[in-house]
């Protein structure tokens, strides 16, 4: 096997090996993940794509290689087939084609099995990803959950405390009632007794402003009769007067 050969053989080898630790079930998506997270891919992730599409070129061109070498030896083995007369070439050309066919089969599935371990490396970080989405949005629900039971927990609480608050309400609405009817009975006890008093206060003043105008039409005649003893005083006394002035003459 030549060189060129042998590392593609080597490399579709590797191939297999990662494929089979691809898909180890007992490491999780995430794991892998976290391995393809290191800064050491980042470093390299810019020449991922020239290199990965290097390696297909290369892998096709043996491919096309080796089935140019297959459709070569296969006519030459059927024309020295046909002619017994060198089986020493017949041996050789024999070999040629197994060895053509080995390429073959070396550079096929190293290109079917790169491009299949691309595929997996990409349908593993896309399911980590989607996992640790379905962690954050399980630890959501889970979040929401909770606080949805606790909202249904305090309104329960509420409901109850309404409920009893109703109750008590009740209570103190029938309590408050008794007492302003209460209330009411003494009030309409008081509003009688004042209105019984102002009635006899309302009498009282009656009698008072007719025994006010009885005793200012007394004073009025009292001092209508007054005015007139005065009168009358003066009258005799200017008489008296006058006689004792003439009785002086």
């Amino acid at each position: 096997m030549t060189l060129q050969w042998t590392a593609v053989a080597t490399f579709l080898y590797a191939e297999i090996g990662l494929i089979l630790i691809f898909c180890l079930p007992f490491i999780p998506p995430q794991r892998w993940q976290k391995i393809f997270s290191f800064s050491v891919w980042g470093k390299i992730a810019s020449f991922w794509n020239k290199a990965f599409l290097t390696i297909i070129i290369l892998l096709i061109v043996l491919f096309l290689d080796a089935v140019r070498e297959v459709r070569k030896y296969s006519s030459t083995h059927t024309i020295e087939k046909s002619s017994a007369s060198r089986p020493a070439a017949y041996e050789h050309t024999q070999m040629k084609l197994f060895r053509s066919q080995r390429n073959l089969y070396i550079s096929g599935f190293s290109l079917f099995f790169w491009l299949v371990l691309r595929r997996l490396v990409t349908l593993i970080t896309q399911l980590a990803k989607e996992l640790s989405h379905k962690g954050v949005l399980k630890h959501q629900a889970e979040n929401i959950n909770q606080a949805a039971k606790k909202f249904m927990e305090e309104n329960e609480r509420l409901k109850r405390l309404l409920k009893n608050y109703g109750k008590e309400e009740e209570h103190i609405l029938e309590a408050e009632n008794k007492k302003l009817e209460e209330d009411k009975e003494k009030l309409k006890t008081e509003l009688k007794k004042a209105s019984d008093a102002l009635s006899k206060a309302q009498n009282d003043v009656m009698i008072m402003k007719m025994q006010s105008e009885r005793l200012s039409k007394e004073y009025d005649r009292l001092l209508r009769e007054h005015s007139e003893l005065q009168v009358e005083h003066l009258e005799v006394h200017g008489s008296h007067t006058v006689e004792a002035r003439l009785g002086e003459f």
